[in-house]
């Protein structure tokens, strides 16, 4: 893996291409960047440098399996950067994708890679705005190598643009007693997470060199990304390593994709099982009896494909998510939840901008088969939210329980994450994102799904095999994607020619929208009544679900 190594008159032309020397390399096919771990080529094509599968931390197997990422053994010669490495293991609740689907590659533990773009006429000094994007498949699935989040549109808006991988399901969130015990110096469970904050340290460390500026770095992501954004925001380790941050349908109060206690002692209504009862029923399901060194040794010699596909071990009738693959709340890397973070204001002061799309339901949390069983689990606020979901009687149970499930996952947890934010004194941006692409409107008639937003934002509509953007469609992109960033070069989104988007007020019942029509503005919130009463039920421990 130590790459292709070149002759002196070739490795000079891509170091001079590295150094933008443009008369000494005509073709502009490839440049050279040094990071701290040995050098790189890149490719160039349409004005724009691609890097992928740089390594930012040691392959995580064998004994590194459960561990902290570990430092990238430095490399000699020219690494070659033009594929992207590995996805991380996934896969279980199907087979995974085969080698070259959607230009993904197959699944491997060795995973921990990153990709950057960049504009080609960008020297190692523009100092240009660095985004990170964090990307969602809860927390089981995904990757920083998909179509539909490629760099390139970004980069051409004079953006650096990283991508990365982490740790998913068993591999990216476990405990077991063994591990508890064994380096207590070492943060436990989030393994995750820790690949997160180690691939901002590594742009900390190298984006200069890339043309980024590591003092103007924005992390955004979706889903599990936008999650994920959160607990950056509320972790004590990733404090300093960036300074603006989007959230797309991530959620924000407790017991979505949130944080698990690690042991028994700390179980709560959320989370009954702790994430070491869940590591030791895995354990047992796999035939490894016992919680001391040598049954976390069998853990660790099990295949990635045992660990990847071992039965379930969520307990049933367990109170919220089912996941047995959730965050954890370690004490060290996630010592609060983003929800007891930003009700503490302990949160930092960055601008962000929060959002959630239309018909955003992401899970079927909330259910009932009568009218009456639905407004009962608003307890004591029932009466409001009739008010709110059925005003005439004439509501459909189905579309109240769909919209219920939307306002509980997502719009009602942007609000308050904006409202936190904005009570603390950061620039603060909400959004609902309402566009429904030219071609999907007869068959979305709801609005805009989860995850609607993604090639929209990336300017990737184009990506999808058989897909047919419209002119419509590209200008909402072209639209979107100004907003964002502009947010990552300044904290605010607003520059020319684009309609105005306030920041975020509690005061008012207003909101930013992304319309159906194709253009964009604030308006008052027309769910007002149902968001306030979700949070009503929610924050009085009643929650809707």
């Amino acid at each position: 893996m130590h790459g292709k190594r070149y002759g002196f008159q070739t490795l000079w032309r891509l170091l001079a291409c590295s150094l933008a020397v443009v008369s000494l390399c005509p073709a502009r096919t490839a440049i050279v960047v040094r990071v701290d771990s040995g050098q790189v080529q890149g490719t160039v094509e349409d004005g724009v440098v691609s890097f992928k599968g740089i390594p930012f931390a040691a392959p995580p197997v064998g004994e590194l399996r459960w561990r902290p990422p570990r430092p990238v053994a430095p490399w000699e010669g020219v690494r070659d950067a033009s594929t992207f490495g590995a996805n991380c293991m996934q896969g279980r609740f199907g087979p995974p994708p085969p080698a070259g689907a959607n230009g993904e590659p197959s699944p491997s533990e060795d995973c921990l890679y990153l990709n950057v773009w960049h504009p080609a006429s960008a020297g190692p000094k523009a100092n240009l705005p660095v985004m990170v994007w964090i990307h969602g498949g809860g927390f089981v699935g995904g990757s920083g190598s998909s179509p539909q989040t490629s760099g390139v549109p970004f980069a051409k808006q004079g953006v650096v643009l990283v991508t990365f991988n982490y740790r998913l399901g068993r591999f990216g969130f476990f405990a077991f007693p063994a591990l508890s015990r064994e380096r207590p110096e070492e943060a436990k469970g989030n393994y995750a997470y820790m690949d997160q904050i180690a691939a901002l340290q590594w742009i900390k460390r190298n984006i200069a060199a890339f043309g980024g500026d590591p003092n103007n770095v924005t992390i955004f992501g979706f889903s599990a990304g936008g999650v994920s954004v959160h607990s950056m925001l509320a972790s004590p380790m990733a404090r300093g390593l960036f300074h603006k941050a989007i959230i797309e349908s991530g959620g924000s109060r407790d017991s979505v994709l949130t944080a698990r206690p690690l042991r028994e002692d700390g179980v709560d209504p959320n989370y009954p099982v702790s994430a070491e009862t869940i590591g030791v029923e895995f354990a047992r399901s796999m035939g490894i009896e016992g919680t001391d060194a040598a049954a976390l040794a069998k853990l660790r010699a099990l295949g990635a494909e045992e660990v990847l596909r071992g039965g379930a071990t969520a307990q049933p009738g367990a109170r919220g998510p089912s996941y047995e693959t959730t965050p954890i709340l370690d004490g060290k890397l996630i010592t609060e939840t983003a929800e007891t973070a930003y009700k503490a204001r302990h949160q930092p002061r960055v601008p962000i901008i929060a959002g959630s799309n239309s018909a955003d339901t992401a899970g079927n949390r909330v259910k009932a088969t009568t009218k009456e069983q639905f407004f009962a689990r608003f307890g004591k606020w029932r009466e409001q939210a009739r008010a709110a979901y059925d005003p005439d009687g004439t509501t459909d149970l189905a579309a109240m329980v769909t919209r219920a499930n939307d306002d509980f996952g997502q719009a009602e947890p942007a609000r308050f994450a904006a409202t936190a934010f904005a009570a603390n004194g950061s620039p603060a941006y909400l959004y609902r994102f309402s566009y429904v692409a030219t071609a999907m409107r007869e068959r979305m008639l709801a609005g805009a799904l989860h995850g609607g937003e993604v090639s929209v934002v990336f300017g990737t509509l184009a990506a999808r095999p058989g897909s047919s953007p419209s002119p419509e469609d590209w200008e909402v992109s072209r639209m979107m994607q100004r907003y964002w960033v502009n947010f990552a070069r300044t904290g605010d989104p607003n520059g020319p020619g684009l309609p105005e988007w306030p920041r975020y007020d509690p005061s008012k019942d207003l909101i930013f929208d992304f319309h159906p029509d194709g253009t964009a503005g604030q308006i008052s919130d027309v769910r007002k009544k149902r968001l306030d009463v979700m949070q009503l039920a929610t924050e009085s421990g009643r929650r809707a679900d």
